[in-house]
């Protein structure tokens, strides 16, 4: 019999739309909790329909319950596939991976590989992105697994975001220096370390000057590598990421792909409105 691959992930790893739709990817979502309802991540609640919400309340996030997950996986088994290939954000900043490994650790029926990408949003999508181009290309589980586990440290996300205040109220400051620069206009661009906890790259003063330093980041990750994608993703700041795209299509003009796509309000909520993502995977 052949075996059929499935890949599992969170709504965190914010894959575009267009890969969800032509590769088995399965997806479990984080859940946004006020204290009068609870939401489950880009099912029920959208980025723009999260913002005003935000004004009037500071939500918790948390990770998907059993339930969720093993109604996903029972969804899988019953679809005929046999391999599991699970792919979640940091889980240095999220419990999804350990809640994933524990729960596949006793599922009988299915074979699963768990990948802790250490990164978070469009940068845990390109490692789905590349496990989707494998697995729709045919390749075996062994070699999909490689391909990813491969490129992991090869793959980065450069966070602008708007203000910190959103991460210092929701707990997730990580390893960013909490910043008394709001009065001076500061922009942080924060990543993910190779443990997957948030630090700051840089303090710039002013959108422009922050985006000419996420180009300078990107440029310096890429180096001399010559086949590389791209990525953006945001939080209610559509001008500025189209802005950021066209950006990274002249400075680059040999990226194989751009791709495009939004937050997920999971992590909008840590991040706040005006949040921009800008990933990068190189590929050789």
């Amino acid at each position: 019999m052949m075996n059929k691959i499935a890949i599992l992930v969170d709504s965190g790893t914010d894959v575009p739309q267009e890969i969800v739709e032509r590769a088995p990817i399965f997806m479990v979502p984080l859940r946004i909790i006020f204290k009068e309802k609870e939401y489950l991540d880009r099912v029920e609640l959208t980025s723009d329909n999260l913002f005003p919400l935000l004004k009037e309340e500071l939500p918790k996030t948390s990770l998907p319950d059993g339930e969720a997950i093993q109604k996903v996986l029972d969804e899988i088994k019953a679809q005929g596939f046999t391999q599991v290939l699970v792919i979640t954000i940091s889980s240095g900043l999220s419990g999804t991976f350990n809640a994933m490994r524990m729960l596949t650790e006793h599922y009988e029926g299915l074979d699963f590989y768990l990948v802790d990408t250490k990164n978070i949003g469009i940068a845990a999508g390109m490692s789905v992105i590349l496990a989707a181009n494998q697995v729709t290309a045919g390749a075996d589980f062994h070699t999909v697994i490689e391909v990813v586990e491969n490129h992991l440290a090869k793959t980065k996300v450069f966070f602008n975001v708007d203000t910190l205040e959103y991460l210092q109220r929701g707990g997730r400051i990580g390893l960013v220096s909490s910043l008394l620069g709001s009065a001076l206009k500061l922009k942080p661009i924060i990543s993910c370390n190779e443990e997957g906890i948030y630090y700051t790259v840089a303090k710039v003063r002013g959108l422009n000057k922050s985006f000419e330093k996420t180009i300078q980041l990107v440029k310096e990750f890429i180096g001399e590598h010559q086949r590389f994608d791209l990525a953006v993703a945001h939080a209610d700041a559509q001008d500025s990421a189209e802005k950021m795209k066209q950006k990274l299509r002249e400075h680059f003009p040999n990226a194989q792909k751009i791709y495009f796509g939004t937050i997920s309000p999971a992590l909008s909520v840590h991040t706040g409105p005006g949040s921009l993502g800008v990933g990068i995977q190189l590929l050789d």
